[in-house]
Order: structure tokens, then C-alpha cells, then sequence
């Protein structure tokens, strides 16, 4: 996982509540068990007009001109902003996996799915609630004036965007801890590696009996 903690780029839009995770990375693609290779089937069934498989070629593929991610204004994308309920469904890792494989590594929303939502932390992906009417004026400017550059300053919790006030939000400590260095729930308890060997070797010593194999 990379550590950060500012994220700037550009962002985009989906103005649609109760995205499922099945929408989000399809039940065709669950076959894989990889953390990469996912990002050309995200949304697959709403970027393109075709049924997608996994190793189906992105040139063979026929694209929905309509859908905003497909639009060349929005093809750099790193932040998507979303409607309420984002990310509820089953508890798919593979949601969060493809949205991290097409580049995006922030996720703003008013609510979302909690499984989906504890998923993006342990994957490196910061996902922040705003209210909804935060929401709605993000929604607003867009469409009035294509506005997509976008600041997110981790450290001090606040979301900067042009022609709109000043956003804070609240994140766990220890989650924004381990976006900050970079860590995931594994990589965090070995932070600790010398202390929880230490106290492995003091148990062998009063209670061998314990990590008898």
C-alpha cells in the first residue's frame, strides 16, 4: 500500500443512489482471486453494451458513450463522487479491487455499504462521508460547469473544490493512521513484530505447554 496524504486529481460524478456492488465489479468476474486485472470490468454492465468476461479485450467491447467514466472530459479520473448507499450489497472484496485497479483511490459518498466501506480501508482506499447536501452542491457545480479538479488533504481532513466551501470530515485514527504509512491490518501488526515475538519467547518460558505444536 502507498502512503499519502494529500490526494489531487480529477474527479467525477455518479449521480446514482444504492450502487450495489454488483454493479459496481459484475458476479462474472468474482472467478478471479486477484487484486489487479479488474479496473477494465468496473461498471462493466453500465460502460459498455456488451456482456463482459473476464479476458474479454477492451477492443472487442462496445462502449456506452453515454456512461461519464466513458467520456473524455472524465477519462483521468482518481476520485468518484457518489450518491447515498454507495457500495451496499453482498460483501464482494473484488468491488473495491476494480475501482483500485482503474485508478481511483478515493471514494466520496454520504453513506455506504459497511462491508464495502470497511473493504476500501484495508485496501488502501480512502472512503469519506459527507452530508448529503455537501453531496448535492458537488452534483450541482458539476453539471454547471464541468468542475473536476479536486484536493483532499488527509492530515487535516478537508476536501477542497473549486467554487464550493471548504469540506471537512471525520475518519477513524487508525485508519487514517494506516493510510498515512501506508499499511494495511497485516502490515500494521508487524509494526509490532519484535514485541509479539518477545512476548511469544516469555510464554514459552512460564507456559510451554501453550505453543506445543
Amino acid at each position: 500500500m502507498k502512503n499519502s496524504n494529500l490526494y489531487s486529481g480529477e474527479f467525477a460524478c455518479l449521480e446514482k443512489a444504492n450502487v450495489d456492488t454488483d454493479q459496481i465489479i459484475p458476479k462474472q468476474f468474482l472467478k478471479s482471486i486477484s487484486k489487479t486485472g479488474l479496473g477494465p470490468y468496473l461498471f462493466d454492465a453500465w460502460r459498455f453494451t456488451d456482456e463482459g468476461f473476464l479476458g474479454k479485450k477492451l477492443s472487442d467491447r462496445k462502449i456506452n458513450p453515454d456512461f461519464i467514466l466513458n467520456k473524455p472530459l472524465y477519462s483521468q479520473i482518481n476520485v468518484l463522487i457518489a450518491d447515498n448507499n454507495f457500495g451496499c450489497g453482498s460483501s464482494r472484496e473484488h468491488a473495491v479491487w476494480a475501482l483500485k485497479d482503474f485508478g481511483i483511490n478515493v471514494v466520496i459518498a454520504s453513506s455506504f455499504g459497511d462491508i464495502f466501506f470497511n473493504n476500501c480501508f484495508k485496501n488502501g482506499v480512502l472512503a469519506i462521508k459527507i452530508s448529503q447536501e455537501q453531496i448535492n452542491e458537488i452534483f450541482f457545480q458539476q453539471n454547471n460547469n464541468s468542475q473536476k479538479q479536486i484536493e483532499i488533504d488527509l492530515i487535516n481532513q478537508n476536501i477542497k473544490i473549486p467554487n464550493i466551501k471548504l469540506i471537512d470530515f471525520e475518519i477513524d485514527d487508525f485508519r487514517k493512521s494506516c493510510l498515512l504509512e501506508g499499511l494495511d491490518d497485516i502490515g500494521f501488526s508487524l509494526k509490532y513484530e519484535t514485541e509479539i515475538s518477545n512476548y511469544e519467547n516469555k510464554l514459552k518460558q512460564s507456559r510451554p505447554w501453550i505453543l506445543n505444536e
